[in-house]
C-alpha cells in the first residue's frame, strides 16, 4: 500500500481534505482534492473505508484541462473508525500520490445505552 504522496520537485500533485473529522452516523462526509494540472492525470479515486464497511468513487480526469477541485460526498456512513483515501491515477491505472485522512463516525445514540 502507498502511505504518503510521492514526491517530487514542485507543488504536491495532489491535496486532500475531508470534513467533518468526527460525525454522528449516519454521516455524511464531505472529501475535496485539489489537483494540480498535469497532463498525466487521468483520473481520481475516493475510498473511505472501516472495519465493517468499504465505499469508493472514482472520476475521470482530463490531464492538465481537468478541474482542479473535486468535490465528493459520501452519504449514511454507518459508525465506525474510517480511513479515507484519495489516490490519484496516471493512464496506465499506477498511482501518482495517494493521501489519507482519519474520520470517526460515532453512533447516533451515544454511550448512554
Amino acid at each position: 500500500m502507498l502511505t504518503a504522496g510521492l514526491r517530487a520537485s514542485g507543488p504536491e500533485p495532489m491535496t486532500l481534505k475531508v470534513s467533518p473529522s468526527v460525525a454522528f452516523a449516519p454521516a455524511t462526509l464531505v472529501v475535496r482534492t485539489t489537483i494540480e494540472a498535469d497532463q498525466r492525470n487521468r483520473a481520481v479515486e475516493i475510498v473511505a473505508e472501516s472495519p465493517t464497511f468499504y465505499r469508493s468513487s472514482e472520476i475521470q480526469l482530463d490531464g492538465d484541462k481537468a478541474p482542479r477541485t473535486n468535490t465528493f460526498e459520501l452519504r449514511s456512513l454507518p459508525p465506525g473508525s474510517y480511513e479515507v483515501k484519495a489516490t490519484l491515477l496516471d493512464s496506465t491505472g499506477q498511482p501518482r500520490t495517494a493521501l489519507r485522512a482519519a474520520v470517526n463516525v460515532m453512533d447516533s445514540a451515544g454511550s448512554d445505552r
